[in-house]
């Protein structure tokens, strides 16, 4: 890729890491070779200070403010983290394109409706599992979990056997949403022959702006 990544080799590197990344992404989904590569291995604190890191999907990349959006239950032990702290990180890793993005910053819920339209668009599956899953707890079995997902069926007149089910009407549970990763610091990385790699850092500055630089690989 050494054509589409000619930017991180110049200088004066670019003002802004979003745009880039934004289509790393793009790019990376084109490729085709990597499943999901809107995946991200996100980073919190726990309680107890140990480091906690799990797989979440970026639903979208927001270059103006410059933010990660995704979602999941509030009460998880993830969500805990995040309304304790406020603050995470993330990596994109395109190992296929020899690219990897890091992302720090504050973390902040998304607007309710916002978490509304993003639910409604989700498979009727996934609406009930989101429902049905107490994410994190202990689970006797699977058929308890099973059991759980027929009741939610049921409570809302859905489905999962009809032909169009998602058109069953299931609201997004209070307990479910979106957050928000505003960055306040980007690193991007792009693989180069004899591990002569491409790499610079974005710190945003008060007022918004970025300062970049060039880091040593």
């Amino acid at each position: 890729m050494e054509t589409a990544d000619a930017w991180l080799s110049a200088d004066p590197l670019p003002a802004d890491p979003f745009p880039p990344l934004a289509t790393w992404l793009t790019e990376a989904f084109d490729d085709g070779r990597q499943p999901a590569p809107h995946a991200v291995a996100l980073a919190t604190l726990d309680e107890g200070g140990d480091p906690a890191v799990r797989m979440v999907l970026v639903q979208r990349i927001e270059p103006d403010p410059g933010a990660l959006v995704f979602f999941t239950h509030y009460g998880s032990p993830k969500g805990r983290d995040l309304e304790r702290l406020g603050r995470a990180a993330a990596v994109f890793h395109f190992g296929p394109l020899g690219r990897q993005a890091r992302i720090t910053g504050a973390v902040v819920r998304i607007a309710a409706d916002e978490s509304d339209a993003y639910f409604a668009s989700r498979p009727l599956d996934a609406r009930i599992g989101a429902w049905a899953s107490r994410q994190s707890q202990s689970l006797e079995d699977r058929a308890t979990l099973l059991a759980e997902m027929d009741k939610v069926a049921e409570r809302f007149g859905a489905d999962l056997e009809a032909a169009a089910p998602a058109t069953a009407e299931i609201p997004r549970p209070p307990g479910w949403g979106g957050y928000r990763l505003v960055a306040d610091r980007v690193e991007l990385w792009h693989s180069r022959p004899g591990r002569i790699h491409d790499r610079a850092e974005w710190r945003r500055q008060l007022g918004g702006n970025w300062n970049v630089q060039r880091l040593y690989p």
